[in-house]
């Protein structure tokens, strides 16, 4: 499991165009990609299971608590991303309801468009 920020702290001013707005690049993929959003209410869970393939989790609103072994716990918040490789076992849980964006594809490597973030012992960053 690896943990990422697309906060628009971690973005980058666009003016192409005569745009104006920040842009947090997330990821791109040359293969086929499944994208979803889910909708955890209070006390919600998507229970612990193995990635069928990589995926990337990217919390939009609430809060909750990620793990790979149900029993050290990460909390995550709006503008954090978590990593999942094929095959890793993780359960996603919530006390007040979250909501976020889930990119499953054979080929993803979030790693080349934002920065790795690490966890202390207590599951903050």
């Amino acid at each position: 499991m690896k943990f990422f920020n697309f906060n628009k702290e971690s973005g980058k001013n666009i003016s192409k165009f005569n745009s104006d707005f920040i842009m947090s690049r997330i990821i791109q993929t040359n293969k086929a990609a499944s994208i979803g959003c889910m909708h955890l209410g209070e006390n919600g869970l998507i229970g612990y299971h193995q990635a069928v393939c990589p995926q990337l989790l990217l919390i939009l609103s609430g809060e909750g608590l990620v793990s790979i072994n149900q029993e050290e716990y990460f909390n995550v918040q709006p503008g954090d991303a978590v990593f999942w490789e094929k095959d890793e076992w993780h359960e996603t849980k919530t006390t007040r309801g979250l909501t976020a964006i889930v990119i499953e594809s054979e080929e993803l490597n979030p790693s080349s468009f934002m920065q790795t973030i690490i966890p202390n012992s207590k599951g903050e960053r």
